[in-house]
């Protein structure tokens, strides 16, 4: 179950599903509220936001993710434990909250690892490629539907070694990393969707084993 970053503290009632549509169950899972880290940074406004030219293609991505992330595929495409994109470790948190210029931004949903340009990123587990394009804020970027609600955003790319409609297992190389779109340096940027939920990609690496 996925708890996106937005959901309020509370109780909720959770009901469980076979594929098809067989009831498991009920139950009531209890969201607590949880502190992120915060950064202030001034930064050319350029940067920031996007200059009136660009805001039609920006709406029109957002538009397109929004569509992916509620059309995945029925059944599972991956087997096994998901693995790091790359060997590095993350330096920036998920959940995180950036302040640029005063003005507070969307908080943080993904990882983000100091790779050096040109290093391999390894598909962290099986599924099929449904975008592999460059975007306006995450540049070359790929999303793998794992199945079953579950997707993998990789972002800032240098180059792609898949294209869409591929199906990849775990830990095939699918491109390299870079600098692409809205960043200041060469890093991987990885997200994870569980049910149209933001959630930790490192929790994943440690629930889905």
């Amino acid at each position: 179950v996925g708890i996106d970053l937005s959901v309020v503290p509370g109780k909720y009632s959770v009901s469980f599903e076979t594929t098809t549509g067989r009831r498991l169950g009920q139950t009531t899972i209890i969201v607590t509220s949880k502190s992120f880290p915060t950064r202030r940074l001034t930064v050319d406004p350029d940067f920031v936001n996007p200059p009136p030219a660009a805001m039609d293609r920006v709406t029109r991505e957002a538009a397109e993710l929004a569509e992916l992330w509620k059309a995945p595929a029925a059944e599972r495409l991956w087997d096994g434990a998901f693995v790091a994109p790359v060997a590095e470790t993350a330096n920036s948190s998920f959940g995180s909250r950036s302040i640029f210029n005063g003005q507070a931004r969307t908080p943080h949903g993904g990882a983000d690892f100091p790779s050096p340009e040109g290093t391999p990123i390894h598909a962290p587990s099986g599924g099929r490629i449904v975008l592999a394009r460059d975007l306006y804020f995450t540049g070359n970027t790929i999303v793998i539907d794992h199945g079953l609600g579950l997707f993998s955003l990789l972002a800032h790319l240098s180059s792609f070694a898949v294209h869409e409609g591929d199906r990849i297992d775990a830990g095939q190389i699918i491109g390299k990393v870079g600098a692409t779109g809205r960043v200041t340096g060469p890093h991987l940027h990885w997200a994870v969707r569980a049910a149209d939920a933001r959630v930790d990609p490192l929790s994943v690496l440690a629930i889905l084993r």
